[in-house]
């Protein structure tokens, strides 16, 4: 599989693309937007792991021109601590995952083989077989049970789907809200107003939750 590396930092860079090469990927580094842009739209890639600080065009130029080319490849954003609050801004251009620095390079390769996994599925597919039988259109943002669709707000439509395209990886509150609300003033509470009404639609256990850890959909 081949991956292409956009991080300004030498060090973080380094470690990243002797880790991911001890697993046989091929790893394609830069250090600047401009120059792994040209590589994006010149070469093939299995998957963008993408810095979002980066020197002559930042990582969510390199989001977007790959998208309005129809290069439809995952995409990886790596951010910083004070990135969190522009996440949407990332998944409104195209991005897929995001991993948060510092990060474990363990959980990196977990990242890059979800991301994998997803993109290949959604790819074959738009229907996601959940648990309790229900059966979600990536498409429309509906829900069915039985060949019957549930009748959610727009909103809750876009929870379920934020959850799926995360299928069986635990978010937590912080990241859903900054990713949906786009800057709103939500509250926790708020969130789990309408993770309430979801389940009280469909089934307490579609959404499960773990203290800390956040929310998750798990598939069949």
């Amino acid at each position: 599989m081949r991956i292409l590396l956009l991080e300004d930092d030498y060090s973080y860079r380094l470690s990243i693309k002797e880790f991911l090469e001890s697993f046989s990927f091929e790893v394609h580094d830069f250090e600047n937007g401009e120059d792994a842009l040209e590589a994006v739209l010149n070469d093939v890639y299995d998957l963008l792991l993408l810095d979002i600080r980066v020197p002559k065009i930042s990582g969510y130029e390199v989001v977007k021109i790959t998208r309005e080319q129809e290069i439809d490849i995952p995409i990886i954003l790596i951010t910083s601590l004070t990135d969190v609050d522009d996440l949407s801004t990332g998944y409104d251009l195209g991005c897929n995952d995001y991993i948060r620095k510092p990060f474990a390079l363990k959980e990196l390769k977990y990242r890059i083989n979800q991301a994998i996994n997803t993109f290949q599925y959604k790819t074959q597919k738009n229907k996601i077989s959940l648990q309790y039988e229900f059966v979600f259109h990536l498409d429309t943002y509906e829900l069915f049970k039985n060949n019957r669709c549930i009748k959610l707000t727009s909103l809750e439509q876009k929870i379920i789907s934020f959850l799926v395209q995360r299928v069986g990886i635990f978010v937590n509150l912080n990241e859903i809200i900054s990713s949906l609300w786009d800057g709103e003033l939500i509250t926790d509470a708020d969130l789990r107003m309408h993770i309430k009404r979801i389940r009280d639609k469909t089934d307490k256990n579609l959404i499960l939750n773990s203290r800390g850890l956040g929310y998750k959909i798990e598939k069949i």
